[in-house]
């Protein structure tokens, strides 16, 4: 097994989740739509490439993969779609009559232009006023196929999130219209065409964002469907794996050493920390690993500079859900549970309450939907005791980066009574 960096893997380099692709599949084959959650990177985009290459590869179901992290309006989702089915599917009839007249209309045959091209071209011809009806006929053409079209809708949040608000992360009720209708009609047309499956991504989660606007009907004909962190035994034969293939010893002592610090294993950090740890042993000139190095390596470069970098993203996905406002409440709330040995209580949620309530701040959201948000995205999860960090790995970063000079509300209130 190789090192997978941030790029999403497939075919024999990924590893393990049989049991989330057999389901994946098997809800394609029950004609359920799917909405994938997950925290930040559990390699939910590796999952549904896997999924749809193994689709692809049983011979009965036709996938297709659309990615919106860089699309801004209705008119460039459907351009999106559009150009990736052509691209796909550019000799398939139905397809050919949804756009194939347009574009030979306008000089070229589709099997003359290359992706960028298609796009720039199939753009030019979607508008406001028309991309409901290019969209009826992308989708029409899809559930025409002779086999069952998966379509796997990656960043759709993101979309949403973008048409919804404004560049300060502000709704506003004409953004909210625009919301609205493109994701009315994705809903029918989803219903509509039985001969297309959806499966949407994204690496925000998706109900928040329509919770927040009140549109959170729209999300009802997907089924949720969760995607864990790996147990400490998966990732731990990750680690096993990964040090096989670099002939370094990592003893059974060590890897499960590393899986506790980070407590929560999230795929993408299990291989980022053998990263570090196999850098560090070549350093030394050494092939075998201590428990000493782990720590070493989890204080320097986990928590350090080049790590700060990749959970600098946590903070930055807040403010764009959250807006710069209510971005202040969940910075409050995960400081106070990072300096309080990673437990928010309950008598810290109902200081944050009061002390928000009368801030006086306008468009600030109620502190127990920001706590749903922060537990909807794992950040934080329902104890005993209030809230714990999920992550110890997010819990020791947030410390770091907000604790300093922090002072837990609960010491505020006695000052200010004192």
């Amino acid at each position: 097994m190789r090192k997978a960096g941030g790029n999403w893997v497939d075919g024999d380099r990924f590893f393990d989740r049989e049991a989330e692709v057999e389901a994946l599949i098997e809800r394609v084959h029950d004609e359920r739509h799917t909405l994938l959650t997950a925290q930040r990177r559990m390699g939910k985009t590796s999952l549904v490439r896997e999924t749809l290459r193994r689709l692809k590869e049983g011979g009965e179901v036709e996938p297709l993969f659309v990615d919106l992290e860089d699309a801004m309006t209705p008119e460039d989702v459907i351009t999106e779609i559009a150009a990736q089915t052509l691209a796909a599917q550019g000799r398939w009839l139905p397809i050919r009559r949804a756009f194939g007249n347009f574009l030979e209309q306008a000089g070229r045959r589709i099997e003359e232009l290359g992706f960028a091209d298609l796009k720039v071209r199939l753009r030019s011809g979607i508008d406001r006023g028309n991309w409901k009806q290019r969209g009826e006929a992308v989708f029409a053409a899809l559930a025409d196929h002779d086999k069952r079209v998966v379509l796997a809708i990656d960043e759709l949040p993101i979309l949403v999130n973008r048409l919804l608000k404004s560049q300060d992360y502000r709704f506003t009720p004409e953004r909210r219209l625009v919301a609205d209708e493109f994701l009315g009609w994705l809903r029918k047309a989803a219903q509509a065409h039985r001969g297309l499956g959806l499966i949407i991504s994204g690496s925000i989660s998706l109900e928040p964002i329509l919770r927040q606007a009140g549109l959170s009907a729209h999300a009802n004909v997907y089924s949720p469907f969760e995607l864990k962190p790996w147990t400490e035994a998966t990732a731990a034969n990750c680690l096993a794996a990964l040090a096989a293939n670099y002939q370094i010893d990592l003893p059974d002592d060590v890897r499960r050493h590393m899986c506790r610090m980070l407590r929560c294993c999230i795929p993408h950090h299990v291989q980022q920390f053998f990263d570090y740890l196999h850098e560090e042993l070549r350093r030394v000139g050494r092939r075998t690993a201590t428990l000493e190095d782990v720590d070493r390596v989890y204080e320097v470069d986990m928590l350090g500079i080049r790590g700060a970098i990749d959970l600098d993203h946590y903070q930055s996905r807040l403010a764009m859900v959250l807006g710069s406002g209510s971005q202040r409440i969940a910075i409050e709330l995960l400081t106070e549970a990072a300096v309080s040995e990673g437990v928010l209580s309950a008598e810290s949620i109902a200081l944050c309450e009061r002390y928000f309530r009368f801030s006086g701040e306008a468009d600030l959201m109620p502190v127990q939907d920001v706590l749903l948000l922060l537990e909807h995205d794992g950040y934080l999860a329902p104890s005993q005791d209030g809230y714990r960090f999920v992550s110890r790995l997010v819990e020791d970063w947030w410390r770091i980066r907000f604790g300093m000079n922090f002072v837990p509300i609960g010491r505020r209130k006695l000052d200010a009574e004192g």
